[in-house]
């Protein structure tokens, strides 16, 4: 079960990692999403994978 808390931490800061690294157009995309994934954990991450990394160029 720790393992498990581990992991998901991991995946959650990878998330973080991942929309402060990815180039954005103009405008505030990239504070958007920072804001839904640090407020909106599990959802933001799965949102982020689903459809942030489309926007984001």
């Amino acid at each position: 079960m720790f393992g498990l808390g581990i992991v998901g931490l991991l995946i959650y800061a990878y998330t973080i990692y991942d929309v402060l690294t990815s180039n954005f157009g103009p405008g505030n995309d990239k504070i958007v999403w920072i804001l839904v994934v640090i407020f909106l954990p599990l959802l933001g991450t799965l949102l982020w994978f689903l459809f942030g990394k489309r926007s984001a160029r």
